[in-house]
């Protein structure tokens, strides 16, 4: 499969997950182009021995600028559902908007496929006990709406250009950006437990959520280089629910923890259900939470 990649673009490559993957592509001795426009990311993900871009992808002329490559790991975007409704406008630029742009760019560089980052929040509140790829979408946010769009429209040009679309649920671990309070629910957390010892929870305890490790992640986006794996949408998701109660006993004590209203378009219940992203990609074992938050916080503090 090597043989017959030359370039890899990565979208969002100044971002938590997108940062991640570019590491492990050069590991695996792929040329990655890396695009981001620095709004969110950190210039300082940005590898040194990789070509870097810094482009606005929601802006036509910028497209051009990209050499041709074979993969296309679509990353970049607004990834907040709470401030999607400060500027929807933006949120539809950001996510539909340059998706749009990339499956336009991937038709006339005869791209073999685009890996799409969607999100769980086109669910809504879903009821089920853990929703399936094939469940309703009915997205409580501006993200949400924009993010399932995106999806639309690679289904549209599916004819055109092959996609896998991961739907990814609470993404979390080391590397995560631990300035920016409006994103990240563990990183969040984390990010607050370090500085003060002191955590404030925005939403019920009760709510529960799928977390998932970045490595985790990061193994199942490389992997879906696979030829044989096309035109298909994925729960990127461990399938193991966490409330929040629980998930906050294992970064601190319930005393330094206090509530306060939630977000908007936070939704009460979403897990994923695994079995068909396990099937396609043989993934048989994920980073439990515990763990996780325990490297998760170790790292941090080591730094």
């Amino acid at each position: 499969m090597k043989k017959k990649i030359n370039k890899i673009l990565v979208t969002g490559a100044a971002g938590f997950i997108g940062h991640k993957i570019c590491i492990e592509l050069i590991k695996k001795k792929f040329k990655v182009i890396a695009v981001d426009d620095l709004s969110s990311g950190q210039k300082c993900n940005i590898l040194r021995d990789i070509k870097f871009l810094k482009l606005d992808l929601s802006i036509e002329k910028n497209i051009k600028k990209i050499p041709r490559c074979d993969y296309v790991f679509h990353l970049a975007g607004q990834s907040s559902g709470d401030r999607s409704f400060d500027s929807p406008s933006n949120d539809l630029k950001k996510n539909t908007l340059t998706t749009i742009n990339l499956i336009n760019y991937s038709i006339k560089n005869n791209c073999k496929k685009i890996i799409f980052a969607s999100s769980m929040s086109v669910y809504g509140n879903n009821t089920s006990l853990s929703v399936k790829e094939n469940d309703k979408t009915a997205p409580i946010s501006c993200y949400g709406v924009s993010k399932l769009a995106s999806e639309n429209y690679l289904k549209i040009y599916s004819k055109k250009i092959n996609y896998v679309i991961f739907r990814m649920f609470n993404v979390y671990g080391p590397g995560q950006n631990l300035k920016d309070l409006g994103q990240g629910m563990v990183s969040i957390y984390v990010s607050q437990y370090l500085k003060s010892g002191k955590i404030k929870v925005k939403g019920s305890f009760n709510r529960i959520r799928d977390f998932i490790y970045i490595d985790d992640v990061v193994e199942i986006w490389i992997n879906s280089l696979n030829n044989k794996i096309i035109n298909q949408t994925f729960n990127l998701g461990t399938g193991i629910s966490t409330k929040i109660s629980k998930l906050l006993r294992f970064i601190t004590i319930s005393k330094n923890i206090k509530k306060f209203s939630s977000t908007r378009g936070d939704q009460n219940r979403i897990i994923s259900n695994a079995k068909k992203l396990k099937l396609f990609f043989n993934k048989k074992n994920f980073i439990n939470i515990e763990n996780g938050i325990r490297k998760f916080i170790e790292y941090e503090k080591s730094k």
